[in-house]
């Protein structure tokens, strides 16, 4: 699979990228950034997955959160792929900053027009692991990951509905119950048509109370998001992972908004959180 390196840029002792190429599962051109941290040649580097969230695409996270200094001194691989495909030429894809492109959802569509395009649940857990496998010093088998918003929404999504792939999982205010919260209930519909019973696969309560799991999950929240009571609700998943035996630790922050410099003030705590899972034991 051919990959296009639009530029490299070195950052504490590694490199920081930004990729784009081709992809089958979303059949049309995807990005994202990797950070590769300083190693030994021939080491083969775990990875953690970042997710954004809604308008944004893959160099967010690598601007702004700051996560690239202790990335390297905990030897992990960053990946942020972008949070849509781009340019699909579907009517209303870019007419709403809450759905469309910059909002995939990190589900895959099965309602016409955005099924042929809209696959990120698939990119995520199929074709962006099998890319980065053969091309960067990446063990994909010793994955992570984690998200903001709607990303945070995809990683425990995506955690929970894949326990093998991914050792650890972590949010920041994450949208945790979108079949209950106005976000959710825009963009599944659209997506994935009238039935509820498709909706619930994507809903982080009800996948936690189907199968836990298992590892403890983080979650940080800032008290001051303007989004926290319409369409966050943290309280939904606690009361079901509660009710589902999984281990759960959500810390709320007064003063913090639902912007990257909460992001950069928790982001080191995430990644040791990672790291500790991650370590090949």
């Amino acid at each position: 699979m051919e990959l296009e390196t639009r530029s490299v840029h070195h950052c504490f002792g590694g490199r920081q990228g930004f990729y784009s190429h081709e992809s089958t599962t979303c059949n049309g051109p995807m990005a994202f950034s990797a950070y590769i941290p300083p190693h030994q040649a021939g080491a083969k580097l775990p990875v953690l997955y970042y997710l954004s969230g809604l308008t944004c695409d893959e160099e967010v996270f690598a601007l702004k959160a700051g996560a690239q200094r202790v990335a390297a001194e905990l030897d992990l691989a960053l990946v942020a792929p972008d949070t849509s495909p781009r340019d699909t030429g579907i009517d209303g894809a870019t007419e709403e900053w809450d759905f469309g492109e910059g909002a995939g959802f990190y589900l895959d569509a099965t309602e016409q027009p955005w099924s042929d395009r809209f696959r990120m649940y698939s990119y995520i857990t199929h074709e962006l692991p099998a890319l980065l496998a053969g091309h960067f010093p990446i063990d994909v088998s010793r994955a992570g990951i984690f998200g903001h918003s709607m990303g945070g929404h995809g990683a425990l999504t995506i955690a929970l509905k894949n326990r093998s792939m991914y050792r650890s999982v972590s949010a920041f205010a994450p949208i945790v119950a979108p079949t209950q919260v106005p976000w959710g209930r825009k963009a599944l519909p659209r997506f994935l048509g009238d039935d509820r019973n498709a909706w619930k696969r994507y809903d982080a309560c009800e996948l936690v109370l189907q199968q836990p799991f298992g590892r403890k999950i983080l979650i940080d929240q800032g008290l001051s998001d303007q989004f926290l009571e319409e369409q966050l609700q943290p309280e939904r998943f606690e009361h079901a992972c509660e009710k589902a035996g999984q281990a759960l630790e959500v810390r709320r922050h007064p003063g913090y908004d639902h912007g990257y410099y909460f992001i950069q003030t928790f982001i080191e705590d995430h990644l040791r959180h990672h790291a500790c899972a991650l370590r090949d034991v």
